[in-house]
């Protein structure tokens, strides 16, 4: 193996017969340039909601729960993707998620999920992994969209006002401990078995709600 790398390392630090440096640095550099382009293109692609719900585990099952949500259907018009929610904006945590999200590649082809049996059943723990990398990154997606600092407190219902002007503003929570129900019906809970799922006391109504 060490012969066959000093063999091409060889190769490729031998000078050009043909092409002139100038020649070889501008093609490098256009080649680059395309090379870029491609990659992210194609990594929008796959932020796309129809490239999201290309399979029927993720179109038949949270796709259909999020379209009788605020995030798809509101008085303002504004809809959040799969991507806005699941995927950072910023590129290196947007690669790093990418990296992640290979396994359910891996997923897709053995069937982990591929029935409604299968998803309801593992529901809890995919859930439980989201719910943990939105506790980690201090709820990064949701507040791509949604910023503490501009928030109007007087529009806000009093539980809200209290909550965002507590836990929020002191970082004690993040947004994922209160809205964990807002875009996807939260999965069942076994009786006994303590769960982040639980919206905290003093939670938004409507989640206390869907919790239980």
């Amino acid at each position: 193996m060490f012969k066959l790398i000093k063999r091409y390392w060889n190769i490729i630090r031998r000078p050009s017969v043909h092409f002139s440096l100038g020649f070889l640095t501008i093609g490098g550099f256009i080649g680059g340039i395309l090379f870029w382009g491609a990659f992210n293109t194609a990594m929008e692609l796959t932020n796309t909601e129809k490239f999201c719900t290309g399979c029927h585990e993720m179109r038949d099952n949270v796709y259909a729960e999020l379209k009788g949500t605020i995030h798809f259907t509101n008085r303002s018009g504004v809809r959040a993707l799969c991507s806005d929610c699941h995927v950072p904006h910023n590129w290196t945590d947007k690669i790093a998620r990418k990296m992640q999200a290979s396994k359910e590649v891996w997923g897709k082809i053995f069937g982990t999920i591929d029935t409604r049996e299968k998803f309801v059943d593992k529901r809890l723990e995919l859930a439980q992994h989201e719910w943990a990398r939105f506790k980690a990154n201090d709820s990064l997606e949701c507040r791509n969209c949604h910023n503490y600092e501009y928030m109007d407190f007087t529009r806000q219902s009093v539980r809200a006002q209290n909550m965002h002007s507590t836990y929020l503003a002191d970082k004690t929570k993040t947004c994922i401990d209160c809205h964990k129900g807002i875009a996807h019906t939260l999965p069942h809970i076994p009786p006994g078995q303590t769960s982040d799922a639980t919206p905290p006391a003093g939670a938004p109504k409507e989640v206390a709600n869907a919790a239980r």
